[in-house]
């Protein structure tokens, strides 16, 4: 669900494995941008594999959710979503590269993860930045997960790194 609808620098994740074309692809969270909504996409073969109450939907089906992801997605397509995500996740792991007590960086475009230096513990790094106002979570005991929205401003990629920065010197 995460790695859909331009998060990665490109429409889906799978996108950036060469030769990789999945069998179903789902989506849901920002297809519908709040409004709650999910979709699969299945190669024919395996669609035709699904009868009629073969697979339940929570938000299927449902009209206003419907225009709301077409909404959506036009919006997506007009500003290049995906653009924008690899744009941003430049910058913000170049800025990330420069933060003392980062280590590296790895993932694509707005959802990408902060290695940290050996002794420094993730978990309470996150708390910490939650506490002095950044979102981010601690995927692993070594790593903070960065997802900001697709319209993240250089200037909000700027703010976020001068509290990370902040926080581990503390």
């Amino acid at each position: 669900m995460q790695t859909g609808l331009g998060r990665t620098g490109k429409w889906f994740g799978y996108q950036h494995a060469e030769g990789v074309q999945p069998d179903i692809v789902t989506m849901a969270k920002a297809l519908g941008n709040g409004v709650p909504i999910g979709a699969c996409w299945a190669r024919t073969e395996v669609a035709e594999a699904f009868k009629p109450g073969d697979h339940a939907t929570t938000y299927g089906g449902q009209p206003l959710a419907a225009r709301a992801a077409c909404t959506v997605l036009d919006v997506m397509v007009e500003v290049d979503a995906p653009a924008l995500a690899a744009r941003a996740g430049d910058v913000l792991t170049k800025a990330l590269l420069d933060v003392p007590g980062v280590a590296d960086v790895r993932g694509v475009g707005l959802l990408i993860a902060a290695e940290l230096d050996e002794g420094i513990d993730a978990g309470p790094l996150a708390l910490a930045c939650l506490d002095a106002g950044l979102v981010v979570n601690a995927v692993t005991p070594t790593a903070l997960r960065f997802a900001p929205s697709l319209l993240v401003t250089d200037d909000e990629i700027a703010d976020a790194i001068a509290i990370l920065t902040k926080v581990l010197s503390a």
